[in-house]
C-alpha cells in the first residue's frame, strides 16, 4: 500500500528510468491516486512518453498531463509542408496503414489525422508511427473506423478473449454489445489492464467503437 509521497516517488523514478526522459525536467504531484505531470520538454515524443510511463506505475488511477512543449533548436522548428511530407512518407512504407486512407493536415506543428480505416490497430498505428518525428507539437487523431464486417459482434468471443489473457483473466470486467459498439465496465488493478482490455475488445470483427469505462481501483491507503 502506498502513501501519496510513495506514489509520487514511484512515478518520478519511472519517468527518470526512461532513457528519453533522463534529462527532462518534469514535475510530479500525487493525490489519492491522481498524478499531475507538469514542466517543459522539447518534443512531443517526450511529452507522450512521460504520460505513458506514469500510467504504468501501480497505484496510478488518473494522469493529468500539463506538460508544455518548447523548442530551442532549429531541428524542432520545421516547416509544416516538410513535416506533412515526412508523415505521408512514413505511411507510404508501412504495411499497417492502408494506401490513401489517412489524410494529414499540419498547422504550426500540430498534426490532424482524418479519414477512415477498417481496424483500430490501423488507426493507432497512424499515430504511433509519427509520435517521434522532430517538430511535432501535438496530434489530433480523428480517424474513424469503417468496418467491412457486417456480422453481429460476438459478445462471448470478447469475453473468452479477455479470459484467456493472463493479466486480466481474474479482473471484474463486464462486456456489453449494442450494434457495432462495445462497452466495458467493472474494475481493474492498473492502467495496463484497462488498456489491454480495450485492445482485446477492439480486435473483435465488426467493432466500430469501444467505450472503455473500466475503473482503476488499486487498493492502497493514504497517509497525509
Amino acid at each position: 500500500m502506498k502513501t501519496n509521497e510513495e506514489l509520487q516517488k514511484d512515478v518520478q523514478d519511472a519517468i527518470k528510468w526512461e532513457p528519453l526522459l533522463k534529462a527532462a525536467e518534469i514535475g510530479v504531484t500525487a493525490k489519492d491516486g491522481v498524478i499531475t505531470l507538469s514542466g517543459t520538454v522539447d518534443s512531443y515524443a517526450k511529452k507522450s512518453e512521460a504520460e505513458a510511463a506514469a500510467k504504468r506505475v501501480t497505484g496510478v488511477k488518473v494522469v493529468v498531463e500539463e506538460i508544455e512543449i518548447k523548442t530551442y533548436s532549429n531541428l524542432y522548428n520545421r516547416d509544416d509542408n516538410d513535416l506533412a511530407n515526412e508523415v505521408l512518407n512514413a505511411y507510404k512504407w508501412n504495411w499497417e496503414i492502408p494506401n490513401d486512407k489517412v489524410k494529414v493536415k499540419v498547422e504550426n506543428g500540430w498534426i490532424t489525422l482524418e479519414g477512415a480505416v477498417e481496424w483500430n490497430y490501423q488507426r493507432e498505428a497512424a499515430e504511433r508511427l509519427i509520435k517521434k518525428l522532430a517538430g511535432i507539437k501535438g496530434i489530433s487523431n480523428l480517424i474513424t473506423i469503417n468496418t467491412e464486417v457486417h456480422d453481429e459482434i460476438e459478445k462471448m468471443g470478447i469475453e473468452s478473449a479477455l479470459g484467456r489473457n493472463w493479466s486480466i483473466s481474474k479482473q471484474d470486467i463486464h462486456v456489453k454489445v449494442v450494434g457495432t459498439k462495445v462497452t466495458l465496465t467493472g474494475t481493474v488493478d492498473s492502467w495496463y489492464q484497462k488498456d489491454e482490455a480495450g485492445r482485446i475488445a477492439w480486435n473483435a470483427p465488426g467493432v466500430v467503437s469501444v467505450d472503455n469505462e473500466l475503473l482503476v481501483e488499486y487498493d492502497y491507503s493514504l497517509v497525509d
